[in-house]
């Protein structure tokens, strides 16, 4: 199984969406593998933002992400990173598809709500910078046999 780390952004978390984002992965079938919030260091966030040190934006990046506190979630499942994407929706919200985490609550991109991973590379570096291996928790669903087909 495939996992990815997605984040709750300040805004996410003051506004009260944090319920309802779980709500939408777990609805899903994806399963929660680690979860904790917390309020980011300036270290965490310029390495999590590390790819776009050079670019103009990084300081406001780094301003917000640690300006109050974050959900930080690993979510496990089959094609969990391509599907939390298309749940997240894109990243500027007001471009983003009704019915998406974005196009639903988000209106400009410095408050698009939540963080996934784009690729399996970037989910292994991201978890591992927010999460220590005994963060994570394996577990088995008892609905998983309603959520995934059986081999025969």
């Amino acid at each position: 199984m495939e996992r990815t780390f997605l984040a709750v952004k300040p805004d996410g978390v003051q506004r009260g969406l944090v319920g309802k984002i779980i709500s939408r992965f777990e609805s899903k079938g994806f399963k929660l593998v680690a979860l904790k919030m917390l309020k980011v260091s300036r270290d965490l966030a310029e390495k999590h933002y590390g790819e776009h040190k050079e670019r103009s934006f990084f300081p406001g990046l780094v301003q917000f992400i640690t300006s109050d506190p974050v959900v930080a979630m690993v979510w496990e499942g089959k094609g969990v990173i391509a599907a939390s994407r298309k749940i997240i929706g894109v990243t500027n919200p007001l471009n983003a598809d009704n019915g998406t985490i974005r196009g639903e609550f988000g209106i400009d991109v410095g408050r698009n709500i939540i963080h996934g991973s784009d690729a399996p590379d970037t989910a292994e570096r991201e978890i591992s910078l927010w999460f220590s291996h005994d963060e994570i928790t394996s577990w088995q669903p008892s609905v998983t046999s309603w959520v995934y087909e059986q081999p025969e």
